[in-house]
């Protein structure tokens, strides 16, 4: 009887190890971007207490966790963090900004993506960006680094703050310099800067392509877009936007979607969908990915408010006339005939037809006018599940989330709606699909929403009192959420609403829970914390986090 149990034990051991896998970019890794993880044994609750809020040690900044049983461990970020967690190879990368040096030579407001050991939260090396001279109009001040990179094999793809997309070595500089790229020191230390210092924690850059230099793009305010991989290609949002007047867009003529081969980071396509006369303010959204009746698909949300399918494949232009998608300002463009085009497929405006209107009551950004897409459109079961929204700093309205058939073609606005759910208020927020067919989703207004992904009946609703900027994560039967005022809800996924606990992270939470390797990585703006369930993953517990300074040394 002895002998069965320690088989059934080391059974239950492999298992648990089989089903632990690594979060390797948004959306883990599922190229349609489901904000949902088979992960199991994750935790329900964090604090000991039913007050459930994080404590400082005395004094400092630094996380008391005594409250705190599932907690591996706590690494502190800068003072803003919205860049989403990614975990592989044994690697943490979050993106924050410069508000606590890791390096003494870097000081001041930089954009920083931090590359952590999974076991401990120590560092490993970082990427160190600095803004832009153009100023807020493109690189806002102190926000730090946006995107989440995105993994695979020894490289990590990333979009910088100076929108620029950036491929680097998983392991930094510490297996030395590989190239083509070989000016790091001039690069983290700016433009018109004595180069830096180099040493093994700090990142190797393999090669990088400017959007604004290549692609005459203008991002406004901020860059970002999430990298999807298919193949050889990067699809990449390449942030272009409006300029400071707000009624201005400097460069319509630039695409707002490209492809790139991912091994030279050369240009290979961009989009012909015409986007930039329409851009409402700005295009923050990442790409999805699907396949549909053999033929792989690429969803891009523009700043139009009109959700695209495109062919993976870019083709060569034909001089077909490059048309607005809906009634807007002209754009007297045709594809070039030595230009490779990402082709539309499929179009449907995301906006209610009574938004669009010309009336000062429904001109953007009113409360009640169109919104652009900021989420990234949600591939499952060959439809397509996206909502609208603005840059926060517009504050509230209404919003509008849509199920679209991705089956169609052409302009499928009226064909292609298989149903929409107007009570959502705008939203940032990816939504989550369980594996039963519930669909969770956040709004910025604050609440979280529970419907059937089928029909879009709505099951449940709950306020959270505070801005959702980030995006649930569904796994081991539970939903979590972050917060504005730090709180971080866990509810069951079932169709009747149930709260298993609350905790409050002590800084605001804009970021998504993400789970990988039997682990729950959430950060709020400050911190990273790494929780398991430490009943049923004892075996996760190890040395707490490496605080060690960095000790630069000069690049050979």
């Amino acid at each position: 009887m002895k002998k069965f149990s320690t088989i059934v034990a080391a059974f239950s051991a492999c298992t648990l190890v089989t089903q632990a896998t690594d979060w390797p970019r948004w959306g883990g890794n599922d190229p349609g971007r489901n904000m949902y993880s088979s992960e199991t044994h994750l935790p329900d609750h964090f604090a000991k207490d039913k007050e459930g809020k994080v404590e400082f040690k005395a004094g400092t900044e630094e996380i008391d966790t005594k409250n705190l049983p599932n907690a591996k461990w706590v690494a502190k970020l800068g003072s803003q963090s919205y860049g989403n967690v990614v975990v592989a190879k044994g690697k943490v990368f979050v993106g924050t900004n410069n508000e606590n040096p890791r390096d003494p030579q870097h000081q001041g407001d930089k954009s920083i993506l931090l590359c952590l050991d999974e076991k401990t939260g120590g560092l490993l090396w970082q990427l160190v960006v600095p803004k832009l001279a153009s100023g807020k109009v493109n690189d806002w001040e102190n926000l730090g680094l946006l995107s989440s990179p995105c993994v695979e094999n020894n490289r990590v793809y990333l979009v910088t703050s100076r929108c620029e997309v950036i491929c680097l070595d998983i392991d930094g500089m510490a297996n030395g310099n590989d190239g083509p790229f070989m000016d790091e020191a001039k690069y983290v230390a700016g433009p018109n800067n004595p180069p830096a210092k180099i040493g093994p924690k700090d990142a190797d850059i393999i090669w990088k392509y400017d959007m604004m230099d290549e692609l005459g793009v203008f991002p406004h305010n901020a860059s970002n877009c999430s990298i999807l991989i298919v193949g050889d290609l990067i699809y990449v949002c390449t942030s272009n936007g409006q300029d400071w007047t707000h009624v201005n867009v400097p460069s319509p003529n630039s695409p707002s979607f490209v492809a790139i081969d991912k091994r030279t980071g050369k240009l290979v396509g961009e989009d012909n969908a015409g986007i930039g006369p329409r851009i409402f303010h700005g295009q923050w959204s990442s790409p999805s990915m699907g396949e549909v009746k053999g033929r792989k698909l690429i969803f891009f949300g523009g700043g139009d408010g009109i959700c695209y399918a495109f062919d993976a494949q870019p083709k060569k232009g034909d001089g077909s006339p490059i048309v607005p998608v809906v009634p807007g300002p002209e754009i007297k463009r045709i594809e070039e005939k030595d230009t490779d085009y990402l082709k539309k497929v499929w179009w449907y405006d995301c906006n209610p037809p009574e938004r669009r209107a010309k009336d000062a009551a429904h001109k953007y950004p009113a409360p009640d006018g169109p919104s652009e897409v900021n989420a990234t459109p949600v591939f499952y079961k060959n439809r397509v599940y996206v909502a609208v929204g603005q840059d926060p700093e517009h504050g509230e309205g209404v919003g509008n989330l849509t199920c679209i058939d991705a089956t169609k073609t052409g302009d499928i606005t009226k064909t292609g709606k298989i149903w929409s759910y107007d009570k959502i208020h705008r939203s940032l927020s990816t939504v989550t699909i369980t594996p039963d067919g519930l669909l969770f989703v956040g709004d910025f207004s604050g609440f979280v929403h529970c419907l059937d992904a089928e029909t879009g009946a709505v099951h449940w609703v709950h306020d959270m009192k505070a801005h959702i900027w980030g995006s649930t994560l569904g796994a081991d039967g539970k939903i979590y959420c972050g917060d504005e005022d730090g709180d971080v809800v866990v509810f069951a996924a079932s169709k009747e609403k149930k709260i298993l606990s609350q905790i409050n992270l002590g800084a605001p939470v804009y970021s998504t829970p993400v789970a990988a390797n039997g682990e729950l990585f959430i950060h709020s703006n400050t911190h990273l914390f790494a929780f398991y369930d430490a009943i049923k993953n004892p075996q996760l517990k190890d040395l707490p986090p490496q605080t060690e300074p960095i000790k630069a040394k000069e690049s050979k």
